[in-house]
């Protein structure tokens, strides 16, 4: 079987997305288990090359089809719409906000057109991206306007833990009107289909609950019993192995020992939390992150999307120093996944 196709997009120029992939590409294990195709810009990926000093020459092609993948090569779908001499590194703005929005688009057009297996993709800034008057800010629903896909969801993938997500990028305020008995079913069913798509056909699907102790039967809110309830046990009635609601503050510890494959968070913070705090690791002694463990997989598109589940850390950006493990750990799930779809 051969290596998959895979289309990395650049993300924000200005960011750590150019670096962190010349790191990825450089990676002997990622170089044998796939054929990486960079969406965005040559000349910004070749300044991303010499400033990682790894041993890549970059080659820039017009389409896939003229891709070689010959050793010590990184071939750069070339968009040519950045131009980093006036660029402000490690800065929102509206250029690079329209470039970030282009390599989205691009490697959509390509995904659907069957000429790669999958999307990975590097950090995108929503203020760059608002600057550039892109009317959704996020790269998944970014992702699902350009495909027309209305029932899709935020799988966070950690090493010790899955967590799919009813809402995300929302006010906390308007969370518990958008948690519904159809959006938490919707989301429950594709905690299924995620889990199906990495080899689980019956996978153990736990629901957290909204509020404090899962509503405590209603004396701290009335969600769990109104919608949340509802919806688990159509998703039992489908056939669907599914627990809950269960109090958010133990479940994820729960989840992490072996009992669950995969939870179904409310919101955004909810989800994020722990699993960015099992994966991530800062040292303030260095003020480096010396661990980026977890990836972003956008569940419901018609095709693959797997991410970094960091942002554009401008503070890092451009001074050598970017932490590439998220971005290698997304190429090793997009290939893993290819494998089962």
């Amino acid at each position: 079987m051969s290596a998959p196709v895979l289309g990395v997009t650049m993300g924000d120029p200005a960011g750590v997305g150019p670096e962190i992939i010349a790191r990825a590409a450089a990676e002997p294990h990622v170089r044998a288990a796939s054929r990486l195709v960079v969406i965005g810009a040559a000349e910004t990926m070749r300044e991303a090359v010499a400033l990682a000093g790894v041993p890549l020459t970059v080659r820039p092609v017009a389409d896939v089809a003229a891709c070689r993948w010959t050793a010590g090569t990184l071939e750069v779908l070339d968009l040519a719409n950045v131009d980093m001499a006036t660029l402000p590194r490690g800065e929102v703005s509206a250029a690079a906000g329209r470039a970030a929005h282009a390599y989205i688009e691009h490697a959509v057009a390509l995904a659907q057109a069957g000429a790669i297996e999958a999307i990975v993709t590097a950090p995108v800034n929503k203020e760059a991206l608002a600057a550039a008057g892109v009317p959704h800010t996020g790269h998944t629903e970014i992702l699902a306007r350009l495909s027309g896909t209305t029932d899709f969801a935020m799988l966070l993938m950690g090493r010790d833990l899955r967590v799919i997500h009813v809402t995300t990028h929302v006010a906390l305020r308007r969370v518990p009107d958008l948690v519904t008995r159809e959006r938490v079913l919707r989301t429950i069913r594709l905690a299924h289909r995620a889990m199906a798509g990495l080899g689980q056909r019956q996978p153990r699907i736990a629901v957290a609950g909204l509020n404090p102790h899962a509503g405590e039967d209603g004396l701290f809110g009335d969600e769990e019993q109104r919608e949340i309830l509802p919806a688990i046990e159509t998703a039992r009635r489908e056939g669907l192995t599914v627990t809950g609601p269960l109090p958010a503050d133990t479940l994820f510890s729960r989840a992490r020992g072996g009992e669950f494959d995969i939870v179904v968070a409310m919101y955004h913070d909810q989800g994020h939390i722990p699993v960015k705090t099992l994966g991530f690791t800062y040292d303030e002694a260095t003020r480096q992150w010396t661990g980026l463990s977890g990836v972003n997989v956008t569940v419901g598109l018609p095709f693959l999307r797997v991410s970094v589940d960091h942002g554009t850390a401008f503070d890092r950006a451009w001074k050598g120093i970017a932490n590439h493990a998220s971005m290698v750990e997304a190429i090793d799930v997009a290939v893993a996944m290819t494998r089962t779809r």
